[in-house]
């Protein structure tokens, strides 16, 4: 997906509240795993924080010119890939390599206080990172901010996957080398806002069907702590209460099944999928704003039926839940997709 995404213009005015600052609390020299604050899908067991959902972040301050971040990747994973700020400015990809002990170096060009937020780079689907702990000078832990949260539930363009080739040609590399979800559009419009988000989303996931299968959807893993339609963790909604949901699904249920057998769309299976799912969701933030979006990949005739199935579900929504704010709509204008 190419970054050169749109901003949404849907998000209501609402006064962008609190600062991120430090802990005011005596500097450490090693923050350990359960000490973090992350936003976004993580467990924590045996000392570490497992980091799991596109853009899973946390933040942290130190003092000097360096300090440590100690990560790693299940046995059963080569590589995976964690990027950073440091003081405001993007810095790069990580990349955290399988059998490699060493601590990954941060270094800022100046002495004195700095600010580090590490985010990860890839989807659920591919494999977690844990951190074990992060080592310096005058740690500190950044608390959340009061910033309103949104979560965007969608699929591959909302994982920012393919879509950063800076460090890898397409062709050159595997899925997840060209990951990005710092550039991808939600963790975009939510900076721009300063409010605080989180990512809910599997590449090629639909509302009844994938891209190029039946299973699994999206309503058959969302509440799934690392969206595994088998796996046996169940998340626990009541840690975030955003005031927005996104939520963009539809392209991978219209899609033609790149070459697999496929059934033709049927948009009433689609519109009572939909309708569903957005009442679990309305189950579990049941003040939240519902926003749904078409997606710029798609286009033509198949774009206008998306727009019409999300209108007849915003029309059933509210007519269910008529003393709840309504549901709102934004349709992206279709876009040349680039990246791999």
């Amino acid at each position: 997906m190419n970054r050169r995404i749109c901003y949404f213009i849907w998000i209501p005015c609402f006064a962008i509240i609190g600062s991120v600052c430090a802990q005011k609390t005596t500097g450490k020299n090693s923050l350990q795993a359960k000490e973090l604050l992350p936003y976004g899908r993580t467990d924590t067991s045996n000392n570490r924080l497992e980091l799991i959902s596109s853009a899973v972040h946390f933040g942290f301050s130190f003092e000097g010119t360096e300090c440590r971040l100690y990560a790693s990747v299940p046995k059963w994973l080569d590589h995976n890939y964690l990027q950073y700020e440091l003081d405001g400015v993007y810095e790069k990809r990580i990349r955290v390599t399988n059998g490699k002990e060493e601590p990954i170096y941060l270094k800022a060009n100046s002495k004195g206080k700095h600010t580090v937020w590490i985010y990860k780079a890839t989807e659920a689907t591919t494999g977690p990172v844990f951190i074990e702990k992060i080592t310096g000078t005058n740690l500190r832990v950044i608390p959340n901010s009061k910033a309103p949260l949104i979560e965007f539930i969608g699929n591959s363009i909302t994982c920012g996957a393919a879509a950063d080739t800076s460090e890898m040609p397409c062709g050159k590399g595997v899925y997840h080398d060209y990951h990005n979800a710092y550039y991808a559009y939600g963790p975009r419009v939510a900076r721009s806002l300063g409010a605080n988000y989180i990512l809910s989303s599997v590449s090629g996931i639909g509302i009844y069907r994938t891209w190029n299968r039946e299973e699994p959807s999206m309503p058959q893993v969302y509440d799934k702590t690392d969206f595994q339609s088998g796996s046996l963790r169940r998340w626990g909604f009541s840690k975030y209460n955003p005031k927005i949901v996104s939520i963009a699904l539809g392209t991978n249920d219209l899609s033609d099944g790149d070459g697999s057998p496929r059934k033709p769309f049927d948009s009433a299976r689609f519109v009572t999928n939909y309708i569903k799912f957005v009442e679990f969701v309305k189950s579990k933030y049941s003040k939240a704003q519902i926003v749904l979006l078409n997606s710029p990949m798609v286009s033509g005739e198949k774009n206008v039926l998306l727009q019409h199935c999300l209108q007849t579900i915003k029309m059933n929504i509210d007519r269910l839940h008529s003393s709840d704010k309504p549901v709102a709509l934004f349709f992206f204008k279709p876009m040349k997709d680039g990246g791999c």
